[in-house]
């Protein structure tokens, strides 16, 4: 009597639909580990900013000499966000004595996680006893979104 050895197809087939799976598992857990590191990057980014912009106008009494290329290239860094877009400033004209950081280029999902990040020391987070995360904007599909935290007094 002669015995076969080797694998049926079924059996490869069972293999490969494993390995599938695996490595679709893989790639969702590769990106989303990107995910939350373009986040924390942003949010090491606007900390650095935060406190580029409060140490250069130290001397001031309010924002209203904010200029973007001047602050960013003082400071050294970036005004290239991880997602595409960019890091903008501005003076929040309803008070002179608080100043805008936006971030740009965000898609839906990227904008409403920033948006509900805890920005610690906003003003709206502060303003709304910690139960805010102090970010404000508008989410919708497409790469346009546009988040805003105010900071200062």
């Amino acid at each position: 009597m002669r015995q076969e050895s080797g694998r049926s197809m079924i059996e490869m087939v069972g293999v490969l639909a494993i390995m599938g799976m695996l490595t679709a598992t893989a790639f969702a857990l590769i990106s989303l580990g990107i995910n939350r590191q373009k986040q924390a990057r942003v949010t090491d980014d606007v900390v650095t900013i935060v406190s580029g912009v409060r140490s250069l106008l130290v001397d001031y009494d309010d924002f209203t000499n904010i200029d973007n290329s001047t602050i960013f290239a003082a400071m050294s860094v970036s005004n290239k966000n991880p997602y595409g877009g960019t890091y903008e400033l501005s003076v929040n004209s309803a008070n002179t004595r608080q100043f805008i950081v936006r971030i740009t280029g965000l898609s839906k999902t990227d904008c409403e996680a920033l948006l509900t990040k805890a920005w610690t020391d906003s003003v709206g987070y502060i303003s709304s006893n910690h139960k805010e995360g102090g970010a404000t904007g508008n989410c919708v599909d497409g790469n346009a979104n546009i988040v805003s935290i105010t900071y200062g007094e």
